[in-house]
């Protein structure tokens, strides 16, 4: 079972045309057999390649518009016999079925079809059928039969045969089976995640989940845990589609840290230039500006210390001025929509900065599905896509927020929605002043927030922090009025959060004695 197999038939049957010919030319020079079915025996013939019609081996023609030609016995027999088995040599001789020793198959486009925005009677067309059942049936007989299903494993495949004299080993056989298992295993999820889409199935009674590995990484978030990187076809722009242009690999903290950065830029759309600093996947600088020079340097203001080494977002072009002012400290990834020829010419002098582009933004406002993986599970749900407009908040103090307040409010709630909970964003002038993030207690966040921004402001011989005058996002309502007050003492005019305590008539009264605006959106930004 586990000798080496001399390779003498291979059955080949592919969506995905490249390197076909190639590849089939070299197994025609070893002396391989080819069978084929349509399109590709077609390619095969046109290239001058013999070729036979599986409608020939098994003696039915394709029908059904293809849907039906390899579901037959003297495909699936050839694919499944075991060669050691006497009573499956007998019934192979019986019915004249020819063992097959190498299945070439890729599948038709279901994924590529969805994510062009077919119909779904096109993409129903595009779920293959015979090719998922031929790769399982020459998988489960990998002691036998080899089974390519990637492209990329057709250089492999030739390599093997010159090192065994024609032959495919066990060990090999069954690496390839591995592959084509989690092949099927993708295209069934990648349909049934389309399908309980379409039919709006919002807790299926099974979930499958898949990617495609993009990178095995040095390490995971410490040295000793092993990690890779994996892609879901999504598509969705940001570290996983971006073009790296310069620097060593991204880490695991790279890609976690670059994603949660260019996430959060997203939120300011294009119109204005903005920058979001992150560490640690929370932001330590977020700010707009009249350039992304001035938005990157109202980030940078918010948290030096913090922002040394951290991940830079931005929403629009990397311009060469933005790009000096960058490479003033030592910064680990830049990540932007595109990056002008200066730019790019001034970070390839930082040999260790990661700069990435990806041409676009996500949008904020998509409703993907996220994962989080607990003992024994999966958390699952819908991505915090929630937003607010100035026509959502509710006024419930005495005195009506400014209209300089109102768009500060905004700008802090985006923020805080992207802050590890308990969140508490100060902003002053469409930037951050201080954040307080992922205390265990609100009103913990509350000052750690103001104490950074006095730390600020000593450093840059400012004679009061910019908290004074500043608003504050709460991302969660205020359980007592010690946060509220708290951020009061810090300077605070203004504060936004979602209400709904049972002491939310303690925290507005609290307000009122203070002279603050407070409004209510009615909704939560919780980040675990």
């Amino acid at each position: 079972m586990t000798r080496p197999v001399p390779l003498l038939r291979a059955l080949i049957s592919v969506s995905d045309k490249t390197g076909l010919i190639d590849f089939a030319r070299s197994l025609s020079a070893r002396g391989v057999e080819l069978l084929s079915t349509g399109g590709t025996a077609k390619a095969l013939r046109e290239a001058g390649l013999s070729v036979r019609d599986v409608a020939e081996v098994t003696g039915f023609p394709e029908m059904m518009d293809g849907r039906v030609k390899t579901l037959h016995p003297k495909v699936h027999g050839g694919l499944l016999a075991l060669r050691d088995n006497d009573e499956h040599l007998v019934a192979m001789a019986a019915h004249g079925i020819e063992p097959i020793d190498l299945l070439v198959v890729n599948l038709y486009p279901f994924e590529a079809t969805v994510a062009k925005g077919a119909d779904y009677e096109d993409c129903i067309e595009n779920i293959d059928i015979g090719g998922p059942a031929m790769i399982r049936a020459a998988s489960k007989n990998h002691a036998f039969v080899a089974t390519v299903v990637d492209v990329e494993d057709y250089g492999a495949v030739l390599a093997e045969l010159d090192a065994n004299d024609g032959a495919t080993t066990y060990a090999f056989r069954q690496r390839l089976a591995q592959i084509a298992y989690a092949r099927t295993a993708a295209y069934d999820a990648a349909v049934s995640t389309w399908m309980e889409q379409a039919i709006g199935e919002e807790t299926p009674r099974r979930r499958a989940f898949a990617g495609t590995l993009a990178q095995t990484l040095r390490y995971g978030e410490n040295p000793h845990q092993s990690a890779a990187f994996y892609l879901d076809g999504s598509n969705r722009p940001g570290v996983s589609t971006a073009k790296q242009h310069q620097g060593k690999e991204l880490s695991y903290n790279n890609i976690n840290d670059t994603d949660a950065a260019f996430e959060l830029v997203a939120e300011f759309g294009t119109d204005k230039p903005a920058c979001a600093i992150i560490k640690h996947a929370n932001p330590c600088g977020v700010a707009s500006g009249a350039s992304l020079t001035e938005a990157y340097g109202r980030a940078f203001d918010c948290d030096r210390t913090s922002a040394f080494g951290g991940i830079i977002a931005l929403n629009q072009t990397l311009d060469g001025a933005t790009a000096e002012e960058i490479c003033k400290i030592f910064t680990e990834v830049v990540i932007a929509p595109e990056a002008t020829d200066d730019a790019k010419a001034i970070f390839a002098a930082k040999k260790n900065l990661r700069l990435l582009t990806t041409g676009a933004l996500p949008d904020p406002k998509s409703t993907i599905t996220t994962y989080r993986q607990v003992a024994g599970g999966f958390l699952v749900q819908g991505k915090d896509n929630g937003a607010i407009s100035m026509d959502d908040l509710k006024v419930v103090t005495e005195r009506q927020p400014t209209e300089q307040e109102l768009r500060d409010l905004l700008f802090a709630w985006k923020v805080a929605k992207h802050v590890k909970s308990n969140a508490i964003i100060y902003v002053k002038d469409g930037a951050t002043v201080g954040v307080g993030a992922g205390q265990m207690s609100r009103v913990d966040s509350t000052r750690i927030a103001a104490r950074k921004a006095q730390d600020m402001a000593e450093v840059m011989g400012l004679a009061e922090p910019l908290t004074k005058g500043s608003v504050v996002a709460s991302d969660a309502f205020f359980p007592f009025a010690d946060g509220l007050i708290t951020a009061a003492e810090a300077g605070a005019t203004a504060i936004i959060q979602p209400g709904g305590s049972m002491r939310d008539q303690e925290v507005i009264d609290a307000a009122n004695e203070r002279g603050l605006a407070m409004v209510f959106t009615g909704m939560r930004h919780f980040r675990h």
